[in-house]
């Protein structure tokens, strides 16, 4: 990947932080969630930037290789960089794209804050003898992980037993919620303030870990 990556920024005045989020294998930063939670953030007193991995920006159906999906999330963090100036940057995303993030973070890389992952992919649907945490205690940085306690890509449960293992990590549970964070109608809240619920919860992440950096 040669050319720089475009960062979407979402600007909030006086914010003291920033998130950069990448999007997860299926959509692309322009999707429904990201925005809202693009939005919800600077709603919040907290700038937010997306991105798109390359296979996206180009329209195709299947995800660059790691290499490719690493090198697009270094260089989103030095364009976010440039954009939101003298805030710490936590970084994270959808699925796919916060574990990414997780394998950047696990390996050199510039300075972050923290690093807030909306649904972990722990292992793929059904198969949970296949996981994707070996790096994970590597990263020094504080964690969080928003995680539906249906979730087929790993349960909240799951995420809860793993945080032994890792040094700065905490479990943000989303009661009845699926891989989307989708909360059966039997269950009570209603998705926005689903949602609104997992923000605040970032946003608090966010202000206890900014001093980390």
């Amino acid at each position: 990947m040669s050319e720089p990556v475009a960062v979407t920024v979402y600007s909030s005045a006086g914010s003291t932080a920033a998130i950069l989020l990448a999007h997860g294998a299926g959509a692309g930063q322009s999707s429904p969630f990201m925005t809202r939670v693009a939005r919800g953030l600077v709603e919040r007193g907290v700038s937010a930037a997306t991105f798109d991995f390359p296979y996206m920006a180009a329209r195709r159906k299947v995800p660059d290789k790691a290499a490719v999906l690493e090198e697009c999330w270094r260089s989103a963090i030095s364009a976010a960089r440039s954009e939101l100036p003298g805030v710490p940057l936590f970084i994270g995303g959808k699925s796919m794209g916060g574990r990414i993030a997780s394998q950047v973070a696990a390996a050199e890389h510039e300075p972050i804050a923290g690093l807030v992952f909306l649904g972990y992919p722990l292992h793929p649907p059904g198969r949970p003898d296949q996981r994707r945490d070996a790096h994970l205690p590597a990263i020094a940085e504080p964690m969080l992980f928003v995680q539906g306690s249906r979730d087929a890509f790993g349960t909240a449960r799951e995420i809860r037993d793993l945080l032994p293992r890792l040094q700065r990590a905490e479990l943000f549970e989303v009661t009845g919620g699926d891989h989307s964070f989708k909360v059966p109608a039997r269950v009570g809240p209603k998705q926005d303030d689903v949602i609104a619920g997992i923000l605040d919860g970032v946003v608090r992440f966010v202000a206890s870990s900014r001093t980390g950096e």
